[in-house]
């Protein structure tokens, strides 16, 4: 069958798959608050007004909380089934599994029902989630490789966005087609997801690895070699793909447990505290619950949906904000990235702490529906709030939201890939399950600390980057394997290369990816740069 070649549109017709998180995020975000929605799960009666209450805090936390959960099995799953069927297949079974959990969701006429189709669409996103980024970073070249990889934030956002208009139209619609009509047009993303892998090829790391090296060779031609299957470029990334394929065939079967074992926990720790620090952000939590925020700064009017436009300005900062990490992520390096991320998020949230603290007052009775909407605050000191949450937004766009897909999957080697980027993917969806019911209660209770514990969770990142996280940009996947050999000189016994002592070296990758000639000393940094942490 005939396949497509384009690196850019493999990656955006795969990062489709990142997308369906997006639908689901806003697909909640922005229909919690409306009555419709109130009235068909409504749990508390209703409020002097005669307008509906809804379901209580805790089955609220539940009903979010749903589909993180089902993410994170998975996300677990998915790392067996991409080492068995393939990492296209995984993403066109995700794709299946979605459709079923929007039909679900769709028809809900309890709270268990919607519950459960929502831990469907939980799972499909958890192996979408889980095997995109490892599909693409697979078959980009390294030069690129954290730009396609960014595509999957990207569309993420773009789903959120796209996915909270719907409902904001939507919420004009009388009765429960106010939130069945965005919750069945989910479905139609995936249905494009699943025909246009169809069109893809699989990635060649893992058809070498099942020992199709045919295939493996037509699928590097047709990506990195121009239909040239001699062009230097594909000779030696094939050269390096079957040395490592041979040294991990002679090496003992893959398990989980071997993300666990001396040699590999260093970078299994890294690649899931990437996934957990980008949830501890607290970045989820103001998706989830951004109605909740706006409501308390004064931005909603009761029995309407004036809250949801200005909520749906954040979507668009998300979404304009990821373009430069686009561009330049592969610029700047992760490391730089993630650190100048997790300062500014610290900062936004302690600014929002400061004036729900300072200014905040208790809600009088019957202000707001939600007791989660514990606090609230007028004139100056609510623009501020908002403006804050806004450059929060704004902070966590370029930095943590892209490169927290891109990093896992640059760790680890091919034979622990897929089960590696899935168990820290799995660690993503735990936190975002736990954060997703935690949240309303944690309002409810403790208030504005709510914001000091998320930016202490911020500093705690910005130390555990700057010591433990190494460079991987603009280095081959087979290339990074060295940075973490702790038996080079210089090297920290289970660590390898000291974090703060590696490198970006993306203009040695460009000149290889254009099989220019490096001299000896270069090709030396490019393949031992740890050697200089000896020094």
């Amino acid at each position: 069958m005939w396949k497509i070649g384009n690196i850019y549109f493999i990656a955006a017709v795969a990062v489709i798959g990142g997308a369906l998180f997006g639908f689901d995020i806003s697909s909640m975000s922005a229909i919690i608050s409306t009555q419709p929605y109130l009235c068909q799960f409504n749990q508390r009666g209703h409020d002097e007004n005669g307008l509906c209450l809804g379901p209580t805090d805790d089955v609220q936390g539940g009903i979010t909380a749903a589909m993180p959960g089902g993410s994170w099995l998975g996300a677990l799953v998915s790392g067996i089934v991409s080492d068995a069927f393939g990492r296209k297949t995984s993403i066109q079974l995700g794709a299946i599994i979605w459709i079923i959990g929007s039909v679900v969701v769709c028809a809900s006429v309890n709270i268990p029902m919607l519950a459960i189709g929502r831990v469907i669409n939980g799972f499909s996103v958890g192996i979408c989630s889980a095997q995109v980024p490892v599909y693409i970073s697979e078959i980009s070249p390294p030069s690129k490789r954290g730009r396609l990889i960014g595509f999957q934030q990207w569309a993420i956002t773009w789903g959120i966005l796209i996915m909270f208009f719907i409902c904001y139209g939507s919420s004009f619609i009388p009765g429960t087609a106010a939130f069945r009509l965005p919750w069945g047009l989910q479905a139609v993303p995936a249905v494009l997801l699943f025909l246009g892998l169809v069109f893809l090829p699989e990635s060649p790391r893992w058809l070498a690895k099942k020992d199709r090296w045919e295939q493996a060779v037509e699928v590097l031609t047709l990506i990195h070699g121009k239909g040239d299957p001699n062009s230097p470029w594909v000779i030696r990334e094939l050269s390096e793909i079957r040395e490592v394929v041979e040294f991990e065939r002679a090496n003992a079967d893959v398990s989980y447990f071997e993300l666990f074992t001396p040699g590999m926990i260093n970078r299994t720790q890294v690649g899931v505290f990437t996934q957990i620090w980008s949830q501890l952000t607290g970045m989820n939590v103001m998706m989830y619950y951004i109605t909740y925020v706006f409501t308390m700064a004064g931005l909603s009017e009761p029995g309407t949906n004036a809250v949801l436009l200005p909520s749906g300005i954040q979507f668009v900062i998300n979404v304009v904000m990821t373009v430069p990490a686009l561009l330049w992520m592969d610029r700047w390096g992760r490391r730089p990235t993630l650190l100048v991320g997790a300062f500014l998020m610290c900062f936004w949230l302690c600014i929002n702490a400061g004036l729900f603290a300072v200014y905040g007052r208790a809600p009088y009775p019957g202000e707001f529906t939600s007791t989660a909407e514990s606090m609230a605050v007028e004139g100056p000191p609510a623009k501020a709030i908002i403006a804050a949450t806004y450059l929060f937004v704004a902070s966590f766009a370029p930095t943590w939201g892209p490169v927290s897909w891109t990093y896992p999957p640059e760790l680890f080697p091919l034979r622990l890939r897929g089960k590696a980027v899935a168990l820290c993917t799995s660690a993503n969806w735990a936190f975002n399950f736990a954060l997703a019911y935690f949240v309303p209660a944690a309002f409810a209770n403790i208030t504005w600390r709510v914001y000091v514990i998320f930016a202490t969770f911020c500093a705690a990142m910005f130390l555990h980057v700057f010591f433990m996280f190494p460079e991987t940009a603009n280095k081959p996947l087979e290339e990074i394997e060295e940075m973490f050999d702790d038996t080079k000189p210089g090297a920290i016994k289970y660590i390898g290369t000291p974090a703060w002592k590696t490198k970006n070296t993306r203009n040695l990758a460009l000149r290889q990816e254009r099989n220019e000639t490096l001299s000896s000393e270069e090709k030396m940094g490019v393949s031992g740069e740890h050697k200089e942490s000896a020094a």
